[in-house]
């Protein structure tokens, strides 16, 4: 991606809406403001204006914006059309956009040039679409604390901290011969620790802001009528499955996100598992298997009249190595039991009834406790950062590196290795903020933002 070149999208998603947003970004606008305004705008002024094609005629009339570098978004030369939001319009204002100069923007490069200009930094960048995809408010307030920088000033605490000893290390194996030691083998093991503290402290908060931003898949799974869709239903807060006593009503997979205390949780009813000849539920089971494949957490539900058949044995050992389940007993308001949750085979067991809502709270608690959802503070989300899967990569690398430099304390022979460890540290924290990353890397990041952002 070029950076010295104009660049122009719609910043407003498509279809019909009172407002539609044409964002250009690049040196110099005045020349193109002056092609489809007919004058250069005031810095930083809102003025209603026409907005004219090639050949003189007003496409439309709206507000223009214009922010010159370096306060603006981008760093650069900003200017926002603000029309009517129309699809039509829309395209018909960055056409000319376009013919004056300027080339369709890519994905994401209007913060790609923000993060070149030091106007964010690459977690910064990372939230703030993190901000547009946030499915719950909760996600959304964790979101903005790592947009206004709070995860990034938490990483540069850390690499500073990493820099300090690793200085005080290097600066010991380089001058051994001084009277004055720069480092006391107690002082580097209590730095150490101090540092390896801070750490797990972030990557708490991180894997709790990774669970809000990437949610987790919830497959409900079991033989033909044991109450898949009614529990669906029951914790979804609405009626989004079919449920008859009809055996094999659920013929495909039906999908539903709820929010489990803040996290985003997407529900998957499946079809029953049993042997059939019917085309139709063979093609529903296939699915459910599929289903199952990508899930996170598996409900296996069973018929508590019934009680556990050999049937249900075997789609439990059926599932992938070290899919998390949780076996639920349904329908207990037949049976008059109270719900319970006990220990199981491979993980718990809850006894419930979808159909009355008795011990669904013990689902969901227990649900929380499986995907390790700690209790958080009002609001939630306060003091989490909005990670994501290479930023706990690389906060767990700089953990590794940190063990092994605190084995490397036990002998100043070892220093040498000790100070390499810290570096490694050093590397795996600063990509996080962007300070060391190939270009391969950003560009696979911005790449997957909106066009107009």
């Amino acid at each position: 991606m070029s950076n010295t070149d104009i660049i122009a999208a719609i910043a407003t998603p498509p279809g019909r809406g009172g407002i539609g947003v044409v964002r250009i970004s690049g040196p110099n606008l005045q020349s193109l403001a002056q092609a489809i305004l007919g004058y250069i705008p005031e810095q930083r002024y809102a003025r209603l204006s026409k907005f004219h094609a090639e050949n003189g005629l007003i496409i439309d009339q709206g507000i223009a914006l214009y922010f010159p570098a370096p306060h603006s978004y981008t760093g650069e030369d900003v200017l926002e059309l603000q029309g009517h939001g129309g699809q039509a319009i829309m395209n018909l204002l960055l056409s000319r956009c376009l013919t004056a100069g300027a080339r369709l923007a890519q994905p994401g490069e209007f913060t790609l040039r923000a993060f070149l200009n030091n106007k964010l930094d690459l977690a910064q960048a990372e939230s703030v679409a993190d901000v547009i995809d946030a499915s719950t408010s909760e996600a959304a307030r964790c979101a903005m604390r790592s947009l206004q920088g709070e995860f990034s000033a938490a990483v540069h605490a850390l690499v500073q901290a990493v820099t300090d000893l690793r200085m005080l290390v290097e600066a010991t194996l380089d001058f051994p011969e001084e009277e004055t030691n720069f480092l006391r083998h107690g002082d580097v093991h209590s730095k150490l620790n101090t540092i390896r503290a801070q750490l797990e402290c972030v990557l708490t908060s991180a894997r709790q802001g990774s669970l809000l931003r990437e949610g987790l898949c919830v497959v409900l799974v079991g033989q033909p009528n044991v109450g898949k869709s009614s529990l669906m239903n029951r914790l979804a807060g609405e009626e989004v499955a079919i449920v008859t006593e009809i055996p094999g009503t659920t013929r495909d997979a039906v999908r539903q996100a709820i929010n489990l205390e803040g996290v985003p949780l997407y529900l998957i009813d499946t079809a029953g598992l049993r042997e059939t000849s019917d085309t139709v539920e063979k093609i529903g089971i296939a699915r459910t298997r599929a289903a199952i494949e990508k899930a996170d957490l598996a409900l296996l539900l069973i018929d508590s009249c019934v009680g556990a058949a050999p049937e249900d044995w075997a789609i439990l050992s059926s599932f992938p190595a070290g899919l998390p389940v949780i076996q639920v007993f349904n329908k207990i308001d037949l049976l008059n039991e109270a719900p319970q949750i006990r220990a199981a085979e491979g993980g718990s067991a809850i006894h419930l009834s979808a159909k009355t809502g008795v011990g669904i709270e013990l689902l969901r608690q227990k649900l929380q406790e499986i995907i390790g959802w700690q209790p958080q503070p009002q609001p939630v989300g306060e003091g989490l950062f909005m990670a994501r899967h290479r930023h706990l990569q690389a906060l767990a690398e700089a953990k590794g590196c940190l063990e092994k430099a605190d084995e490397a304390t036990s002998d100043e022979g070892q220093w040498e290795l000790l100070a390499e460890e810290l570096r490694l540290a050093q590397l795996a924290l600063s990509a996080i903020t962007g300070e060391f990353s190939a270009d391969a890397l950003l560009g696979e990041i911005f790449s997957r933002f909106c066009i107009g952002k």
